[in-house]
């Protein structure tokens, strides 16, 4: 399931990274980039969840790994700025995931 989740995120953050690359779909390669790459993460997503993943916790993970690393890389290699405030947000956004994923696993007695 994991291994799945992983390909999403690495695929939808790859996908994410070439459409800010193909100008707006203006330039042929990033643009195809961008297609398969969010068709691999969708369908990715969806071997995750056949095979056992809840749904909240597989969605929040692919969203907040993904904002999170888009993030970074945007910082590294486009030049973007990353403020305080922004590492602030992607700590909450990481830390509601956690909370679900915590929140799941109590157990009722």
């Amino acid at each position: 399931m994991w291994g799945w989740l992983a390909l999403a995120i690495g695929a939808e953050v790859t996908a994410t990274m070439s459409l800010k690359a193909s100008q707006g779909f203006s330039r042929l390669l990033p643009s195809l980039l961008t297609v398969a790459g969010y068709g691999l993460a969708f369908w990715s997503l969806a071997q995750a969840l056949t095979r056992g993943m809840a749904l909240g916790m597989a969605y929040g993970v692919w969203a907040a790994a993904g904002v999170a690393i888009v993030a970074v890389l945007g910082v590294l290699f486009l030049g973007e700025s990353l403020t305080w405030v922004q590492v602030g947000g992607i700590v909450l956004i990481i830390g509601g995931v956690l909370a679900l994923e915590l929140g799941g696993s109590v157990a009722h007695a």
